[in-house]
């Protein structure tokens, strides 16, 4: 029988990047084929996004691939002009994307990191407006994230960082999530895990399941404070003003650890976009 499309898509919109996913169903779990994330900060430049969401579709269907799922997340959660928005990008997709709460969210991204590790994990994604906790049993969502900590904080946190993260961890409670074998996703542990592995470019194979240890992100934060903005951003995997938010996503996921009673963690590339396709 003649199937019109057959790959499938998924788009994630996020608070500063959008990501396509093309991918196949292999032997029930979700095959990457094409991974496309493009730079955007919501809200900021909404004409911007639209153009890219123009293009993934155009991209998706080039590549005989049929949006299945669009989700949109703590931006578009926060959003005054929703219906405005979703009918926007409708349009432009031919599909509703759909506003999820941050514990579907959580429950997404613990969904696909769980079908290839196990269920016995704690999956963590951070993200540029939340960061999302999920065992499969216990989900908590956040509203922080490397976005939106840079707003709050500036590129390169000064000791406000550390009295702000005293009291903010006084208002959740990690305990249910720590002390598990941990993997985080999202853009700021994708680009950690680059920068700790001197990755040049996204290569999911060479990222995924890849060790990271606290003193690593000490080490890395280190150095990417000694850079200026311009050389920051001209890294590899801090491309497109990822370099002007990586420092203070840095600080938040070290907190993290700290919290959670771990000295290390692995690096994931699947995650919400995955979690859409999954059964």
């Amino acid at each position: 029988m003649f199937t019109a499309f057959p790959h499938i898509a998924s788009i994630d919109i996020g608070s500063h990047s959008t990501i396509l996913l093309v991918a196949k169903k292999e032997n029930g779990n979700v095959k990457a084929l094409v991974q496309k994330i493009e730079v955007c900060r919501f809200g900021e430049d909404m004409e911007k996004l639209y153009a890219i969401l123009s293009n993934f579709r155009s991209l998706a269907h080039s590549l005989g691939a049929e949006i299945k799922a669009v989700a949109m997340t703590q931006a578009m959660r926060n959003a005054e002009n929703q219906d405005e928005i979703l009918q926007r990008a409708e349009k432009i997709l031919w599909i509703k994307p759909r506003i999820i709460s941050g514990e579907e969210e959580a429950a997404l991204s613990y969904k696909a990191v769980s079908k290839v590790y196990g269920q016995d994990i704690l999956a963590v994604d951070v993200g540029g407006g939340s960061t999302e906790f999920s065992t499969g049993k216990n989900f908590l969502s956040v509203p922080v994230g490397a976005l939106e900590l840079s707003k709050r904080m500036g590129a390169i946190p000064g000791p406000e960082y550390r009295k702000w993260a005293k009291e903010y961890f006084k208002s959740i409670n990690l305990k249910p999530f720590a002390k598990k074998d941990t993997y985080f996703v999202g853009g700021t542990a994708v680009a950690l895990g680059m920068l700790a592995k001197e990755i040049k470019q996204f290569d999911a194979d060479a990222l995924e399941g890849q060790a990271i240890f606290t003193a690593d992100i000490e080490r890395i934060i280190i150095q990417l404070s000694n850079l200026s903005k311009e050389l920051r951003n001209a890294i590899p995997g801090l491309e497109h003003g990822r370099g002007d938010v990586i420092i203070c996503g840095l600080y938040w996921i070290r907190s993290l650890c700290e919290r959670l009673k771990i000295d290390s963690m692995k690096i994931s590339t699947l995650g919400l976009r995955f979690g859409l396709l999954c059964d």
